[in-house]
């Protein structure tokens, strides 16, 4: 018996959306063909994006090879190679901690596409893929020993059933058996493949494969998004809140939010921040997507559990702390989607301080986020919080939403990355906690004895694990 691969188209599959334009700029620069657009080009790599692959536009690449007809196949392959690094960027954020799976379980990692290989070969070694299945452009060696492209395919052209044959091909030649195969692709044009391995994949399925996979009971996934969030037309549904989100959707609370340009446009980050009320999510929620970005916060498994607001804590690709599991999953699922460039906000506090802790000027935390820190290399940015306990104390179980004429404030400070991390978890977590206090006003660092009244709102309305 042979053993397993994993085989996955290129455009809206690996990347989030169509090489095309990347490659053909290139090619233009290049020289290798006319530095013009074609009429309708763009609008055709639009609908490529959103929609998925089209007969018109197959039939174009179906006639690609003539364009390049008597051109020196070096000067395509160089071109290539300078459209590579545009290429990587285009990468769906969670498609190479999928490609790093498969390589840790033994399997070869293949890249099965349409797109000619000598335009794709030099992305596949840099994603550090196994082999490349694509269409073969024919060649031939002119009078001073340089290959040129004659204008025509060598062998079939590598699409629907054909890629599926090529497949079959390559894993007879290396011993496959694609029964106990994956295979990832965006379109219903990959049926062929998709139906003959024994674990197929349909990622950021175009609308007829969506269907189809809904009937098979496939997968369907979003490389660019958390496992499990779900899509619509491209959309998650936290970027459909983040434009119904605002802090006016809160009335019963003043926003006071200031240092949300320390938060990293792009790429990973770890937010961490004190706790003190079931308000500091929504809290540190617009103050990250004040950003421009999306939030994935660490949240107890309880939260997961309880109806209608887990269901939303799931889609929104919030991650699970299975507290009786160690949280060892929660560790794991936030190294992903940091190595994917999400911005994950944690609360080393783990839960809001009780009674007389409530009040300690001294924040004291545990080193998850130190451990994220060490294992992906993400900077930590620093959130003070401070009054969100008036809008919702810990001894309700609901913020006081009536309270519309005279709103508490809520102040929010945003400190700049954290530096001189270590990697000792323990030392680390200390300068944490420390940067974390720099970002609160004066009062939070002065000890005080409370009053009785602030005892009781300081303590939960019922037990609590």
């Amino acid at each position: 018996m042979g053993t397993a691969a994993a085989f996955f188209d290129l455009d809206r599959t690996l990347l989030r959306g169509a090489s095309g334009p990347v490659l053909a700029e290139a090619l233009g620069r290049a020289g290798v063909v006319p530095n013009r657009t074609l009429p309708g080009q763009g609008l055709l790599y639009k609908a490529y994006d959103r929609f998925g692959e089209s007969l018109p536009g197959i039939a174009l690449a179906r006639m690609a090879a003539a364009a390049v007809r008597g051109r020196r196949r070096s000067a395509l392959v160089a071109a290539a190679e300078s459209a590579t690094d545009a290429l990587v960027e285009m990468v769906a954020p969670y498609a190479m901690a999928l490609i790093e799976e498969h390589h840790q379980a033994g399997r070869p990692v293949v890249l099965a596409t349409t797109s000619p290989r000598d335009l794709v070969e030099p992305l596949a070694r840099r994603l550090g893929l196994d082999d490349v299945i694509a269409t073969r452009y024919q060649v031939t060696v002119d009078r001073k020993g340089a290959e040129r492209y004659t204008g025509r395919l060598d062998g079939a052209f590598i699409w629907a059933a054909g890629k599926l044959t090529a497949v079959r091909w390559w894993a007879s030649e290396h011993d496959i058996e694609l029964a106990d195969s994956w295979a990832y692709s965006d379109s219903v044009y990959d049926l062929p493949l998709l139906s003959a391995v024994g674990h197929p994949v349909a990622v950021n399925a175009d609308p007829r494969l969506a269907v189809v996979a809904a009937v098979r009971r496939w997968p369907q996934v979003h490389l660019d998004a958390p496992p499990g969030v779900p899509k619509l037309i491209g959309i998650e549904p936290f970027e459909v809140l983040r434009m119904l989100v605002r802090p006016e959707s809160f009335p019963y609370a003043r926003f006071d939010i200031a240092g949300t340009d320390n938060i990293p446009r792009r790429g990973p980050a770890i937010v961490v921040a004190n706790h003190r009320s079931y308000f500091d999510a929504i809290a540190l929620g617009l103050t990250v997507m004040r950003a421009g970005r999306l939030p994935r916060a660490l949240a107890k498994k309880e939260i997961f559990d309880a109806p209608v607001v887990g269901q939303l804590a799931k889609v929104l690709g919030q991650i699970v702390v299975d507290r009786d599991a160690g949280g060892g999953n929660a560790l794991t699922s936030a190294i992903a989607a940091l190595k994917g460039g999400e911005v994950v906000v944690v609360l080393p506090q783990g839960t809001i301080p009780r009674g007389d802790a409530f009040f300690s000027p001294k924040l004291e935390g545990k080193t998850g986020a130190a451990r994220l820190a060490a294992a992906t290399g993400a900077p930590v940015i620093p959130v003070g919080m401070w009054g969100t306990e008036k809008v919702w104390p810990r001894s309700a179980r609901m913020p006081n939403m009536t309270n519309v004429l005279n709103p508490p404030q809520v102040r929010v400070r945003v400190g700049p990355p954290i530096k001189g991390l270590t990697g000792d978890p323990r030392a680390d977590t200390v300068k944490i906690m420390k940067a974390i206090s720099a970002q609160l006003p004066p009062e939070a660092g002065r000890a005080r004895k409370p009053s009785g009244d602030e005892l009781r709102q300081a303590q939960p309305p019922s037990r609590e694990a």
